[in-house]
């Protein structure tokens, strides 16, 4: 659902051009987008360009500056489909990094976001797999799976984006020691700080952190570039970090002396 001027319209994120696409990823990695530059790149008017940050900004992935746009951050999310539309090949690649971190026979958390659903259908081969998860997307991606048992931790089911989280959530996970944890956050501070948006969902992910032996956070190089007011917890509550590209300085700087491994989706351990 997009809003503009005071409208709600639907737009599939899948029906995005190559070239809004393009401008996402460059947004991502550079933090912010200028009109003139993107008319030169794409050899367009700057008037093509400026109906393209509009959109994006309706849909909730950017936020519109003069001259230009960054990245959508602060105190809401953006909605459940701009999220899975926003860095979905590196989610991809993140997933099946991890995927490889977990062996047959194991126990683990998936908890709420885009990127810890692709790591669930990075798991759909794996056998004998026991799951606790919060999030209805995981449930219906694995359980079609027959090496998979799922338990979902009970609790109000939030319908914009499937996920649950409430008194009763947190005192299921807290009835389980598992083996991993896969963890998403909305934003990843320098310090080392792992960052959301929904109190209620904090509480949930901290619960499952507490409760996993070895918690893997996922998180696409992106969420660098975002903000978020509510703390998760740090590194060095983590085993693994899996991302798509090397984390700041300060972050891998923090990753090192906490003992936390850093994967890079395609790279080897660092």
């Amino acid at each position: 659902m997009a809003h503009r001027y005071g409208v709600t319209t639907t737009l599939p994120l899948a029906e995005l051009s190559d070239r809004q696409q393009a401008i996402l990823s460059l947004a991502r990695g550079a933090g912010r987008v200028g009109v003139e530059e993107l008319a030169a790149r794409f050899a367009v008017s700057p008037q093509t360009i400026r109906k393209d940050l509009n959109l994006l900004r309706d849909l909730g992935l950017l936020a519109r500056q003069h001259g230009g746009a960054m990245l959508a951050s602060g105190v809401a999310n953006a909605s459940y489909e701009a999220r899975r539309a926003l860095a979905h090949e590196e989610k991809r690649r993140i997933a099946a990094r991890c995927a490889a971190l977990i062996p047959d026979g194991s126990s683990l958390f998936i908890n709420i976001g885009t990127t810890t659903e692709e790591v669930a259908r990075a798991l759909t081969r794996h056998r004998d797999l026991l799951v606790v998860t919060n999030n209805i997307h995981v449930v219906s991606i694995l359980l079609p799976s027959p090496g998979v048992e799922v338990v979902v931790a009970g609790g109000p089911v939030r319908q914009s984006d499937g996920g649950i989280a409430g008194e009763a959530t947190v005192d299921l996970v807290s009835e389980f020691k598992l083996d991993f944890a896969v963890i998403g956050a909305s934003a990843l501070d320098e310090d080392g700080s792992l960052l959301d948006y929904d109190y209620r969902e904090v509480r949930v992910s901290r619960a499952i952190l507490g409760n996993a032996r070895q918690p893997i956070l996922v998180a696409d190089a992106g969420k660098f570039e975002r903000s978020a007011p509510i703390r998760i917890g740090h590194v060095r509550q983590l085993h693994t970090v899996v991302t798509d590209r090397p984390p700041p300085q300060r972050f891998t700087e923090a990753c090192r002396e906490a003992g936390t491994h850093v994967e890079l989706a395609g790279s080897e351990t660092r």
